[in-house]
């Protein structure tokens, strides 16, 4: 009797499979020293480890404060209570009108699809979201399908998680095909990570089914320093965008990351290069455990202001925060320094 092989997963499934999620490995293979490793663990056990070895391939071996490592490599001071940092920043809770279903902003609806993601980004502000209780998974889409229905105002469906590329192919279609299936939608926006962490995934049929569907795609991808763009991320990027996915950046300016206008300069000229447009600059989110990120804001205008003197309008990302109960990010403008500051500089 011949026994059936079970089909063997798409290879960007495989590699998520493999993410590193022991701060023992990861520290083993950059090369960096044990004395990390005890804060790491204990920092791990409040918000876990996981990042994919194509993305610790990018990072620098030996160098403790390279730019992608310190997203994703957990340390002691996360565990440090920090004032007016919550763990729920932007109000995520109280703007759910139906399991993952956010409605904050007019004309535009967002679903938390799932709480997994192929990458833990430190400074997340959903890294205390109560994903088991408060997500429109598979099960319960009619929940939040029906809401669409009930509101012809909303033009616009936003898919976020966690991050929705990590479900696969045949859902995310099913899904799409179900919400074109509303006559006032008119736009389909994913948010994802996984376009700049995890390029395999950008499968034939994932870009099958954005080009196949009635909805406008736009695709926010989530990069924040140059050195995250490697040439596999540039195809995949570039093959979206020849798809017809309309690409825009969003980036969370961060401390000891990209807190300067060269790093942020290089990102949006790389960006360009792969037919992707700098859209948000955002202030960190002031989450629980990320407090070591934070730039303040009349910091981060000045930095804006630099960054306006040396890149063309529409290479130069809106500075903006997010505040729970608004009715909009706020944006923020550039603050020119003073004429004692510039003296002084």
């Amino acid at each position: 009797m011949s026994l059936i092989a079970a089909a063997t997963p798409p290879r960007w499934q495989q590699e998520l499979a493999r993410a590193i999620r022991d701060p023992a490995e990861l520290l083993n293979i950059l090369r960096l020293e044990d004395d990390l490793l005890p804060a790491a663990k204990a920092a791990a056990k409040l918000f876990p480890l996981r990042v994919p070895r194509g993305y610790v391939g990018r990072m620098r071996p030996g160098e403790p404060n390279d730019p992608l490592l310190r997203q994703v490599l957990p340390l002691g001071v996360e565990c440090n209570p920090a004032a007016d940092f919550l763990t729920d920043p932007v109000g995520d809770l109280q703007a759910m009108t139906a399991d993952g279903v956010l409605h904050k902003y007019h004309g535009r609806v967002l679903l938390v699809l799932t709480g997994a993601c192929a990458i833990h980004c430190r400074y997340c502000f959903r890294r205390h979201f109560p994903y088991a209780e408060a997500h429109a998974g598979r099960q319960r889409w009619q929940d939040a399908l029906n809401y669409l229905y009930e509101h012809p105002e909303v033009d616009e469906v936003i898919l976020s998680g966690g991050d929705p590329l990590s479900l696969n192919d045949r859902r995310l279609s099913d899904l799409a095909q179900k919400l074109a299936a509303i006559p006032h939608l008119k736009r389909l926006r994913i948010h994802s990570r996984l376009p700049i962490v995890l390029p395999e995934r950008l499968t034939d049929d994932l870009l099958a089914w954005f080009a196949g569907n009635r909805l406008q795609p736009i695709m926010v991808v989530h990069a924040n320093h140059a050195q995250e763009i490697d040439q596999r991320v540039a195809e995949g990027l570039l093959k979206l965008k020849q798809a017809g996915v309309t690409l825009l950046n969003q980036t969370v300016l961060l401390r000891g990351i990209n807190d300067s206008a060269a790093h942020l300069s290089e990102l949006s000229h790389r960006l360009f290069e792969t037919g992707t447009l700098p859209y948000y600059l955002h202030l960190l989110d002031k989450v629980q455990g990320a407090a070591h990120f934070d730039i303040p804001e009349a910091e981060a205008k000045r930095l804006l202001a630099e960054l306006s003197t040396c890149l063309p309008g529409y290479l130069t990302p809106k500075l903006v925060k997010e505040e729970a109960g608004k009715p909009n990010k706020t944006l923020l403008p550039p603050r020119m320094p003073l004429a004692d500051e510039t003296r002084s500089g």
